[in-house]
């Protein structure tokens, strides 16, 4: 019984945050979807492109039940899935994630939290691992990279949240008031003052 409520909160939770990622490119521009907002490249649609072969690999080559779509070797990793190349559309990339989706979802469906799995990229004596512990690692990753997407579109256009209708109204001089209000609490916590 505890693992029927196990698998069915955690791939419940899997499945919001896929929403939440990809709600972030709702919107946007090619550009905007597509550029680099850190100094390291980080983008939206790279993102979702990287969580998708993420979560194609883990729910798939891991119970040997490889996915249908086509993957580099992951021995071939150079990092080109952290980005969209120009012939590569967004609805590719998303098209790819939801079908990616459909697949880990038969995969979690039809197997059992303690269903033996391998991850070859990982060290052993890690490599050998369950359904478990490959939700909590793929759910951990999607969550991870739709709290970066969510602070990438927060800078590009102010929108924030993880669902639409838990989307408000942008204040912008409430924003600015509550901003200014940190930046002086760090400026003063900072102050040589403030330290003695």
């Amino acid at each position: 019984m505890i693992d029927d409520f196990a698998k069915s909160s955690l791939h419940g939770r899997l499945r919001r945050d896929r929403e939440a990622l990809l709600w972030k490119l709702d919107g946007l521009s090619e550009y905007d979807a597509r550029r680099p907002l850190t100094a390291t490249g980080t983008n939206l649609l790279g993102l979702v492109k990287h969580v998708a072969g993420v979560e194609a690999r883990y729910f798939g080559e891991v119970f040997d039940r490889p996915s249908p779509e086509p993957l580099p070797r992951w021995q071939d990793h150079d990092g080109s899935d952290m980005w969209a190349a120009e012939d590569e559309a967004r609805d590719q990339i998303i098209g790819f994630y939801r079908r990616t989706w459909e697949h880990s979802d038969a995969t979690i469906d039809e197997l059992a939290l303690d269903a033996p799995g391998h991850v070859p990229w990982w060290p052993e004596p890690h490599a050998g691992t369950n359904l478990f512990a490959i939700l909590v690692h793929v759910l951990g990753e999607t969550n991870r990279h739709a709290g970066h997407a969510d602070i990438l579109r927060e800078g590009v256009d102010g929108r924030t949240g993880m669902r639409p209708e838990h989307e408000t109204r942008i204040d912008e001089e409430a924003r600015t008031a509550l901003c200014a209000k940190i930046e002086r609490a760090a400026r003063s916590a900072a102050a040589p003052s403030s330290r003695s």
